[in-house]
């Protein structure tokens, strides 16, 4: 983590990065989890990300001293709001682009003012544990860049239908959100929504999204091969 950012600041290929660490529990949590580590990247297009993932002596370093290693591909359809002063995730598409068919993956990133932090994480517990019953999340995971201020949570869904009702649902999640904004607990927020486009590696010792993603891929291509 402390010599990473060296090297990541010369690879030119790279146009925003972030060196996080994560939650225990469903992730959503203040208390850190010291075996899992995130680093998040903006690559100049997919073929700079795949070769950049695997050739990178920051990603190379960090797999020699992992158990495992695993890899999310994705290609941003919106984005709004800020992370540090800029929007690394505008996608090239129209302003308002329909949301793809399949899997679709947000990610939320905050900066929480000091003094609402308290107040923030009190909610946390009840969010945690609503994502952690939900059965159409495929996949979830809270990281941050300093614990408490800064927070990003990232998921995964079978469709943009399915993430919009959780969303909209109210309960926890959607009380937490009309208490941020009467409060004003945020400084900086950011949100996103990716098209899943490939994985490589293994969470747990297998690939969660890799069946699914398959199956995704299917239809497409037995509609190219009838082309």
């Amino acid at each position: 983590m402390a010599l990473a950012p060296l090297t990541l600041r010369r690879d030119q290929r790279l146009l925003f990065w972030k060196l996080c660490g994560s939650g225990t529990g469903e992730g959503f949590t203040p208390r850190p989890n010291w075996q899992v580590w995130a680093i998040l990247a903006v690559w100049r297009d997919e073929r700079a990300a795949r070769e950049g993932t695997l050739e990178s002596p920051v990603w190379q370093k960090w797999r020699d001293h992992a158990d495992e290693d695993w890899t999310m591909f994705l290609s941003p359809t919106a984005g709004r709001g800020s992370w540090a002063g800029v929007n690394p995730f505008l996608p090239d598409t129209a302003p308002n682009p329909a949301d793809p068919p399949g899997m679709i993956a947000a990610l939320t990133r905050a900066s929480v003012r000091p003094h609402a932090a308290l107040r923030f994480w009190r909610r946390v517990p009840d969010i945690s544990g609503m994502i952690g019953r939900n059965p159409d999340v495929r996949f979830k995971i809270g990281i941050g860049e300093v614990p408490l201020l800064h927070q990003v949570t990232f998921s995964v869904w079978p469709d943009a239908a399915a993430m919009a009702a959780f969303a909209r649902a109210d309960g926890p999640h959607a009380r937490a959100i009309r208490a941020v904004r009467e409060g004003n607990w945020f400084s900086e927020e950011l949100y996103a929504r990716f098209r899943l486009i490939g994985t490589a590696g293994t969470w747990g010792g297998i690939d969660p999204l890799a069946p699914e993603l398959a199956a995704q891929r299917a239809p497409e291509t037995k509609t190219r091969d009838v082309a």
